[in-house]
């Protein structure tokens, strides 16, 4: 290990003093230099086509966390604890004294973390370890980090190499400095943590450190990364968005670049999608969940599209050109893609062909597999008889996303997805979206600000009831302040005025079941757009304002979209009634999220707009506190002052 030490010390990249102790100490140390090796360690060599990730653990013996197998298109993992397949929403514990408005790691366990931090590093020493380096970011955006886990947890380690920008030691370049750790010790989550994920941050002021006490790479090696660069944007002054971007081409040659966020379900990897049709090549719209009608558009041709983010994305200052639109980046080096959508062979071509015959090894989780099989992504495991697994996942990377695109994009259209659960007059809910609504940008910061996760999420582990995700759908990830935060989406907002924002909900409009057909009609009408504004008689001030604008009409390529799925209080299973009582509760949820937001560091726009949604504002109202218009030049501190 001091050959690894040497190296770096020539480099001049200085090793933080408990991580070079660890590594000096450690029962043995081997440093991977490419997801090939690290694809091969995944299941102990490569001889090995089977290989059991197992631990012994104190008061209960020999414990196996996840079977992994080599199949014919790269490794396949599942865990055999059904509730290891899913993202635990309460993970994220911080264990230093910086301002944050997160859970401490003290407050919850009623312990200092230095105590098992150390008991952590003695385990570490006992083991056979994995290193690598990996960037944490993109497109030179981020900065230099180092991952040390347990040589038996291959499968993680080539996850998380995978979605970063893996470093070999010859890449590593003078001077670098190690902004980030990773510390794996899958063991304590069931000695100190009582079966729970638990991801542990300690901001130092050299070190951003995170200890995964699971090996579930969502909220460690995916989400957890995601917290340092919110954490470095806090500091800096920019957001990473929690979002997925595409760049839409009509058949007219229109070009329309749509960036979609959401809370965890948002459908944010579906906006990847191409559109599904029937046998005879009509496209479903949706079917009544009360009477089995069924509704179909016929649509001669789809636009295309070329991908641009699947998660997250750089809004960073140096892509910006303060033109009035937005700028982003793809932050990530591989896309963590749930199909969970995915149920039979053609529910997804483009997605399946990339997956069957992949130009390099993936990485399959929760999906159902024997050794040197193929994996395919809708055979999804089962929790347990009959149920299947809602968070099947694939780890691609993005460089064999056909038709990717690398540059940074300016954005048209931000849409934001509501997972909606079904609204009958008999059982009212906040289900009451139409396909899609035009939000002022007022009401566009405060969806942002609630981000509710929504109905029956399949990505974490949750009762389905309505929750809020947080401010920026990515509060689950960020480690500082909720009202930095909001500031800075705000002033984003403000100066992005020639952005049309929508609103899409997904899974259900009212009692019809639409899957996540609203945001890819959505794609396609905005994008046959391109430019036009919508004509002043086609929407009108939605009956609940939250809502923002409804359409009154919705025609592409002739295709007339029922004015039931528009309005949703024109569906006679729902009526005005069932409609108000689901308005009333979304409403009474908004007030109840944006509270905590009152602050005496919010902005003073922030307030002005929460406080219009607090006395029931109109959307008139929100727009006399943010005009919804690009004919002019405006910044923040104009619309302050």
């Amino acid at each position: 290990m001091s050959d690894l030490l040497q190296h770096l010390s020539k480099l001049n990249i200085e090793v933080p003093a408990n991580i070079a102790k660890l590594l000096q100490n450690s029962k043995s140390v081997r440093v991977f230099n490419s997801t090939s090796e690290l694809a091969a360690a995944a299941t102990y060599g490569l001889d090995n086509s089977e290989f059991h990730v197992k631990y012994d653990v104190p008061g209960k013996g020999e414990v196996t966390e996840a079977v992994v197998q080599r199949v014919k298109n790269g490794i396949s993992a599942n865990y055999t604890e059904p509730y290891m397949r899913r993202r635990d929403p309460e993970t994220m514990v911080i264990a230093d004294s910086k301002p944050t408005d997160k859970t401490r790691f003290e407050d919850k366990f009623g312990y200092e973390f230095s105590k098992i931090q150390g008991e952590t590093f003695d385990w570490l020493k006992s083991q056979d370890l994995a290193v690598f380096f990996y960037f944490a970011g993109r497109a030179g955006i981020g900065s230099l980090g180092i991952a040390i886990a347990p040589a038996n947890a291959g499968f993680f380690a080539l996850g998380l190499a995978m979605l970063q920008e893996m470093r070999s030691l010859d890449e590593l370049e003078e001077g670098m400095k190690i902004k980030s750790s990773i510390f794996v010790a899958p063991v304590f989550r069931h000695t100190h943590f009582n079966g729970k994920q638990v991801v542990v941050h300690n901001r130092t002021d050299e070190v951003h450190e995170l200890y995964s006490y699971n090996l579930y790479p969502g909220p460690s090696a995916k989400k957890g990364i995601y917290g340092v660069l919110l954490t470095q944007g806090e500091k800096e002054g920019w957001t990473t968005a929690h979002c997925s971007a595409v760049e839409a081409i009509s058949p007219y040659d229109n070009i329309t670049t749509f960036m979609h966020e959401g809370a965890s379900g948002g459908g944010k990897s579906e906006l990847h999608q191409h559109i599904l049709r029937e046998t005879e090549g009509a496209v479903l719209l949706g079917q009544n969940s009360v009477t089995a009608e069924t509704k179909h558009i016929e649509l001669p041709k789809s636009c295309a599209f070329r991908p641009v983010a699947d998660d997250m994305a750089f809004c960073h200052p140096s892509v910006q050109e303060n033109d009035g639109k937005l700028r982003i980046v793809d932050a990530e080096n591989s896309w963590f893609v749930r199909v969970d959508s995915v149920n039979q062979y053609g529910d997804d071509p483009t997605l399946e062909k990339t997956t069957i015959d992949p130009k390099e090894p993936l990485l399959f989780l929760n999906i159902e597999t024997t050794p040197n099989s193929t994996a395919l992504i809708w055979d999804h495991i089962e929790d347990e008889p009959g149920k299947k697994c809602p968070n099947p996942r694939v780890v691609i990377p993005r460089k064999i996303i056909p038709n990717v695109i690398d540059r940074p994009v300016a954005v048209d259209v931000r849409s934001f997805g509501l997972r909606a659960p079904q609204c009958t007059k008999g059982e009212p809910s906040y289900g009451i979206a139409g396909m899609f609504h035009i939000l002022p940008p007022a009401l566009a910061w405060l969806w942002r600000l609630v981000a509710p996760r929504g109905h029956k999420n399949p990505s974490i582990v949750s009762d389905g009831s309505m929750q809020s995700e947080g401010v920026g759908s990515y509060w689950p990830f960020a480690t500082g302040k909720k009202v930095d935060h909001a500031n800075m989406l705000l002033k984003q907002i403000i100066n992005t005025p020639r952005t049309t924002f929508t609103l899409v909900p997904n899974q259900n409009i009212g009692v019809w079941k639409v899957g996540f057909k609203p945001q890819l009609l959505m794609r396609e009408y905005m994008t046959r757009r391109g430019a036009a504004k919508l004509r002043e008689d086609q929407y009108k001030e939605s009956r609940c304002p939250l809502l923002g604008y409804e359409l009154n009409y919705l025609t592409i390529e002739g295709a007339k979209i029922p004015k039931p799925l528009l309005k949703v209080y024109k569906q006679p299973e729902v009526g005005v009634e069932g409609y108000d009582a689901g308005a009333a509760e979304l409403t009474e949820f908004f007030k109840k999220e944006l509270k905590q937001y009152l602050q005496p560091e919010l902005h003073e726009t922030g307030r002005r707009i929460i406080e219009a949604c607090l006395n029931d504002a109109s959307i008139e109202e929100y727009n006399k506190i943010v005009p919804m218009s690009y004919e002019y030049d405006y910044s923040f501190n104009k619309i302050e002052d």
